[in-house]
């Protein structure tokens, strides 16, 4: 199911969410690629940025910009997508998503999934542990990331 140009985007989105998380953010990244060539990657800024739609996911595309279509990409990203994200994956009709980490923060799988994106669990260990780390460490700044402050 993953080949070798999905596990070099798997490490870049898990890249990402360490870059974030070294800058005192959240540790959330994002790849956004077209077969084995990488359009663009980021990650989650809301803490660095102060601004709350700066998720992972959203700093990728943006960094992206304009594409015709994404009907032919794949994102990467090293969390589960939150529902604004995974909004934003069936509006601009990406058709694949591959996630390193469902078990610290899901729930959209099924939300994809009933939409026609083919969502693919790539269980990262550095993801998951890195994540749980980061939850470990700033409970507060997740509860204000995920709303449950």
């Amino acid at each position: 199911m993953l080949n070798d140009a999905d596990r070099r985007f798997i490490e870049r989105a898990y890249e990402e969410a360490k870059k974030s998380y070294d800058e005192g953010g959240l540790p959330i990244g994002s790849a956004l690629a077209r077969g084995g060539t990488l359009i663009a990657a980021g990650h989650n800024r809301r803490v660095q940025e102060g601004d709350p739609i700066a998720h992972g996911e959203m700093d990728c595309l943006r960094k992206a910009g304009r594409q015709t279509t994404y009907r032919d990409t794949t994102l990467y990203t090293s969390l589960s997508p939150c529902m604004m994200c995974s909004g934003t994956i069936v509006q601009f009709k990406i058709p694949r998503v591959v996630i390193n980490d469902v078990k610290n923060f899901g729930g959209n799988e099924d939300f994809l999934r009933a939409r026609g994106v083919e969502v693919i669990e790539a269980a990262h260990a550095a993801s998951m542990a890195l994540m749980a780390r980061f939850i470990a460490e700033k409970p507060a700044l997740w509860n204000e990331d995920i709303m449950e402050s």
